[in-house]
């Protein structure tokens, strides 16, 4: 078997490792590429569990990135967002690829460590045993327990308690839209929680809101703020679509490409996240 005929069929899987460690698609991509390089020059002979094998060096190929990614995050201009992983429909997906990948949760496995994060999403989300990642992370098996223990708790913690229905996210994420094209604050209004939140990341190379707006009256006034000025570009494109499995829409205007995620709760929207940084968005250009 080729080296390629052996390491095609595990490539989606390790990038799904990779971009949950990194919340980046185009890092995510290039480790699976390294870890491809790494393959070639490997003792086929001596690898038992091919899957394993690879996971082991796409996780300690994260773990590498993300000491220096660290650093970087530290002095990030405004708030930090995963890049978008944008799905092909606007339809829920009815298979497990979107499972774990909302915009909260990887809000809160930053908020890990290393560590603890590569733990928790090799054991509850990727299925290894303990034994298997205590060789990935070079700890004891019950150091491990320990690390994913710490991680599924934050995780729980921040896990969205309500799970809207399908038809239920079309019709809130439909009257965001229409009412975003005409300028509509009230009718937006109607539609945000109480305790709505919007996030946004230019990276500071595109204009975003630096701190997150807490408040449904304070993103009604960011809005309302917006949608005045006349130097605002009106998007020439919009495209409603599942990113990180949760509503949404890609928009393209005169300035470049941004993506809008919806995250609702009681029939509300919870919260807006827009990714406007193109460093970000380059996969979708």
């Amino acid at each position: 078997m080729t080296d390629a005929a052996a390491f095609e069929p595990h490539r989606g899987f390790l990038i799904g490792v990779a971009y949950r460690m990194l919340g980046s698609v185009s890092d995510a991509e290039d480790v699976v590429q390294d870890a491809y390089l790494r393959w070639q020059g490997a003792d086929r002979a001596a690898v038992d569990d091919v899957r394993a094998y690879l996971a082991r060096i796409v996780a300690r190929l994260c773990l590498d990135r993300l000491k220096s990614a660290r650093t970087r995050r530290e002095h990030y201009v405004g708030t930090w967002l995963p890049e978008p992983l944008v799905e092909e429909t606007s339809e829920p997906s009815t298979t497990a690829m979107a499972d774990d990948l909302s915009v909260a949760l990887m809000l809160t496995l930053e908020r890990l460590s290393p560590l603890e994060r590569a733990a928790f999403l090799l054991h509850d989300v990727f299925d290894m045993d303990y034994s298997a990642i205590a060789g990935v992370l070079e700890r004891t098996e019950a150091a491990c327990r320990q690390l994913a223990a710490r991680a599924r708790e934050h995780v729980r913690d921040g896990r969205p308690r309500f799970e809207p229905s399908p038809e239920t996210e079309e019709r809130i994420a439909s009257a965001f839209a229409a009412a975003a094209a005409r300028g509509d604050v009230d009718a937006l209004a109607s539609l945000l929680a109480e305790d709505a939140v919007m996030y946004s990341d230019g990276g500071g190379k595109r204009v975003a809101a630096i701190h997150p707006i807490i408040g449904r009256e304070r993103i009604m006034r960011f809005f309302a703020g917006v949608l005045s000025k006349p130097s605002t570009p009106v998007p020439f494109e919009v495209r409603a679509t599942r990113i990180n499995g949760l509503p949404g829409y890609v928009l393209r205007d005169e300035t470049g490409v941004q993506t809008v995620t919806l995250e609702l709760r009681d029939d509300h929207i919870a919260a807006i996240y827009v990714v406007r940084n193109p460093d970000k968005l380059r996969h979708l250009s």
